[in-house]
């Protein structure tokens, strides 16, 4: 905390507009919430820091948040407009897929982070067009067939799904690389991610640390792929209590004797290693079919038949290659533009001297079907550009 400079404080109880430049020449964007007001930007030197403070209008204090999520690189500018639990940041002169930003203030996400850590926190989102197929989590006890039903998915539809890659704090093994079998770091940086909300299960095996980072989930998403979660029932569980959407699969075995005798004909495990996991397997299918973690449960007597059920809950029974998917929609924002909100729907105001003269100069950001957000990516944002939207200005509340 700290006293706000005095130019700043005339500034800020003149109600400047959104987008204002102060009287140091520094260009900011300025939103109240309530008693608070949230000053994102940085000096105007030909590219501008993305930086948040908060000015305390009741104590006349400036405090520093503690800020999560991946942090927007810098830009030539920027334009704000308040959602209900989180800021909209436009860059400027940004790339397509580098324009839209969210900046969290109020969201399940950031008051689970204040209350942990007694501390202002605001969290980064990068906003994304369009929406990702639901993850689907694959869970069973070992040997009931669930690393082969996944083969036999990403075989048959090698472009439609991808694994998430999971990290660890053990070293790599022989040929193991970082990226591809593992991402390997440090125990304490991953504790300190597991603490900030950043993994969406984590486990320790013998002293090191196992996980799936949200991240690692939305990599997948950003190629065009449908992410398989391939992870035990508690890890099931953490899942299942995170804000990720999933389908929740649990492959069971007909019996306790049939899994016996798989695990025995793999020919892998020691006496007390095969004991050990039917012990194990029985106390998972005990959980996998009382608890509400699973939306489905498929039994695996029959390995052609079991795939088949599987495809079928994941509509996929019937088939047919569709043509290959168009590239997702880009804004192509100018520098100069204005932002008007009006219920769930921005629009963006492009000056007519950034664009050709055949251009439509009104783009419609559609943020009511808002799905995710930090320390992931908020999706299901779309867009149109429109010739006129003056029946829709009644209202409206204006932005520069």
């Amino acid at each position: 905390m700290g006293e706000a400079p005095a130019f700043f404080v005339d500034d800020l109880q003149n109600e400047p507009l959104n987008g204002f430049e102060l009287k140091n020449g520094t260009c900011k964007t300025n939103t109240t919430i309530g008693y608070k007001t949230y000053v994102i930007g940085g000096a105007d030197d030909g590219t501008l820091s993305i930086e948040v403070q908060i000015f305390d209008r009741n104590r006349g204090e400036w405090v520093h948040p503690t800020v999560h999520g991946t942090k927007p690189m810098s830009c030539k500018g920027h334009s704000a407009v308040l959602l209900k639990d989180r800021i909209l940041v436009l860059k400027k002169g940004s790339k397509p897929d580098d324009q839209i930003w969210f900046l969290e203030f109020d969201t399940e996400y950031v008051r689970q982070l204040q209350k942990n850590l007694g501390t202002e926190v605001v969290a980064w989102s990068k906003g994304v067009t369009g929406n990702a197929e639901k993850p689907i989590v694959i869970s069973g006890p070992s040997g009931v067939g669930k690393g082969t039903l996944i083969s036999m998915l990403m075989k048959e539809f090698p472009s439609m799904f991808g694994f998430s890659v999971s990290h660890t704090t053990r070293a790599p093994r022989n040929m193991e690389k970082d990226g591809v079998h593992y991402h390997f770091t440090e125990k304490c940086l991953m504790e300190k991610e597991i603490k900030d909300g950043k993994f969406l299960e984590f486990a320790s095996v013998h002293g090191n640390l196992y996980g799936t980072s949200v991240e690692a989930v939305e990599v997948v998403a950003d190629a065009g792929k449908r992410c398989i979660l391939d992870i035990d029932v508690q890890g099931a569980r953490s899942v299942r209590a995170s804000s990720l959407e999933a389908i929740f699969i649990f492959i069971c075995p007909p019996s306790m004797e049939d899994l016996e005798k798989r695990l025995r004909g793999r020919g892998t495990e020691t006496e007390e290693q095969v004991l050990k996991r039917l012990r194990n397997a029985e106390a998972e299918i005990k959980e996998g079919k009382s608890s509400k973690i699973f939306d489905f449960i498929l039994y695996n007597d029959n390995l052609e038949e079991c795939y088949e059920k599987l495809k079928k809950l994941l509509g996929l029974d019937g088939f047919v290659a569709a043509a290959p998917k168009s590239e997702p929609k880009e804004i192509i924002l100018p520098m100069d533009h204005s932002l008007s909100k009006i219920d769930d729907k921005i629009i963006i105001n492009c000056m007519p001297s950034e664009l050709d003269k055949d251009s439509k100069n009104l783009i419609m950001l559609d943020v009511s079907s808002l799905k995710g957000g930090a320390p992931g990516r908020t999706r299901g944002l779309d867009f149109q550009a429109v010739s006129s939207f003056s029946e829709c200005l009644t209202g409206a509340n204006q932005f520069s």
